[in-house]
């Protein structure tokens, strides 16, 4: 199966059929010096980071308004070795954004704290996939983004109104899934009780929450994938 979706494209998606292989990936289990070595690197010029567990695609296609894949439990220092090197064969990333819509209909982003490995960028609250995000081995990409969004803003949105479906944008960085999740607060009231969150937090994951009214005025430090999220949202699509 391999990789085999079409890119830089927004695509609609029904299901989302992603299984958690139970064997080590490939790429982790060939370059363990590469991993060890680049990792002593990355935590002296970022001693907060965490090895924890996160999951990495050996396979993922797109047929019939679905995402298929496979993936595999990996170290987090297996997928800083493969973030350097995006083009290596056999392995990518996959990850869920729920784009948080506000009653006003702006978006409500946020920017990544200085501690982070993507200090000061600017998206949708989320995370990698983890174990705990896959049930009787398949992945549950709603769970994967109430879980993050909580986490990361203090903001459930276990009952949200959801957008009927998923959507997906594949780039040469990875495939991020997306869907709506409409709350009835205009975007100002959110990010007020997201601020409030992040006070409570003595290490907080996010710096503050970044509102987004329009397509036209994007905040610095926008990872480039949200350019296109952004404006497929204002554009009325989906």
């Amino acid at each position: 199966m391999s990789f085999d979706l079409p890119r830089n494209i927004i695509l609609p998606v029904d299901a989302v059929d992603v299984r958690l292989d139970p064997g080590p990936h490939p790429f982790e289990r060939d370059n363990a010096q590469a991993i060890a070595e680049n990792w002593d690197r990355e935590i002296a010029a970022n001693p907060a980071l965490f090895d924890g567990t996160v999951v990495l695609l050996s396979a993922l296609r797109y047929r019939d308004n679905s995402l298929v894949g496979r993936c595999h439990a990996v170290r987090y220092s297996t997928f800083m070795l493969w973030r350097g090197n995006r083009q290596v064969v056999g392995a990518e990333h996959a990850y869920a954004h729920a784009m948080l819509v506000a009653g006003d209909n702006a978006l409500v982003a946020i920017r990544m704290a200085s501690h982070t490995v993507n200090a000061g960028r600017v998206y949708f609250a989320a995370g990698s996939f983890e174990p705990t995000d896959f049930r009787d081995g398949l992945v549950d990409v709603d769970f994967n983004m109430i879980r993050e969004v909580l986490e990361e803003t203090g903001l459930d949105l276990a009952g949200a109104a959801r957008g009927r479906r998923y959507y997906t944008l594949s780039t040469a960085s990875g495939t991020v899934i997306f869907r709506r999740y409409r709350e009835t607060a205009p975007a100002d009231e959110i990010a007020q009780r997201i601020s409030a969150f992040v006070a409570t937090e003595t290490e907080p994951e996010i710096e503050g929450p970044v509102i987004i009214r329009d397509s036209d005025n994007l905040p610095d430090g926008l990872m480039p994938h949200m350019k296109p999220l952004i404006e497929w949202h204002f554009a009325g699509k989906g």
